[in-house]
């Protein structure tokens, strides 16, 4: 039977009759539990070690996040998570994680017509501390990688401050940065363009879970490249990204 109580302090209080039923039903005893996981997630990442990793045995999650807009501190939310597991430059397509978020706003007209999210769907999707969870527990220690970063950065890390006071630990890798290395003298690095340029498949855009696996794609064939370059470990891709 799976364990309900909060953590520490809010469970002491409980037991001893220091929380009101009004307070302890408004705290969430579920919730609590999400925000001790999540929080116990982030601290448990070393992440000098991961420099020695040799690349082609590295083990990473490329994610994607759907969202209402582009202002995770401006009322904004995901709408949803998609991720895949990659070890070196072997797509684990069996290895998967995919689930909507109920934003608790509306979404707008251009982003259910975008994403295909529409309200009806996300108001029957869990919420977000709960699919925080569960996607932390999915990449546990990995290296994340997606394809410019910023603004899946700044929508989680938004999410983990809001709900557990936390911020995003792991190493994140751009694909658009690798991008701009092999190639510097391209100007359009775009994930569609891209997917053109290597001819990868292109599935469904703006889905979470799809856009996932075509950047994972795209991460296989760079790690192709970047062998040819004698490039072993991460730490030297950090020490030749970290010039463009």
């Amino acid at each position: 039977m799976k364990d309900m109580r909060p953590a520490g302090r809010m469970w002491q209080l409980y037991k001893m009759g220091g929380l009101t039923p009004a307070i302890t039903s408004m705290f969430d005893v579920q919730s609590a539990q999400q925000m001790a996981f999540i929080r116990s997630m982030l601290k448990e990442q070393r992440k000098d070690s991961l420099f020695e990793i040799p690349l082609h045995s590295m083990e990473i999650v490329v994610f994607d996040l759907e969202t209402t807009g582009f202002s995770p501190y401006n009322g904004d939310e995901i709408i949803s998570f998609g991720g895949v597991s990659v070890i070196g430059g072997e797509v684990q397509k069996d290895q998967t994680f995919y689930s909507m978020v109920n934003p608790k706003r509306k979404i707008p007209d251009d982003i259910v017509e975008l994403t295909g999210i529409t309200n009806e769907m996300a108001a029957d999707a869990p919420e977000l501390i709960g699919v925080l969870s569960d996607f932390l527990e999915f990449v546990q220690q990995r290296i994340l990688v997606a394809h410019a970063t910023g603004h899946d950065k700044n929508f989680l890390n938004s999410a983990l401050w809001r709900t557990s006071k936390v911020s995003l630990s792991h190493r994140v890798l751009d694909t658009m940065m690798i991008a701009k290395w092999l190639m510097p003298k391209r100007k359009n690095l775009s994930l569609d363009s891209l997917l053109h340029a290597y001819e990868i498949p292109v599935t469904k855009r703006h889905h979470a879970l799809e856009d996932s696996l075509m950047t994972a794609t795209l991460w296989s064939r760079f790690m192709e490249e970047i062998k040819a370059r004698n490039v072993d470990t991460l730490g030297d891709l950090y020490a030749l990204l970290s010039h463009h």
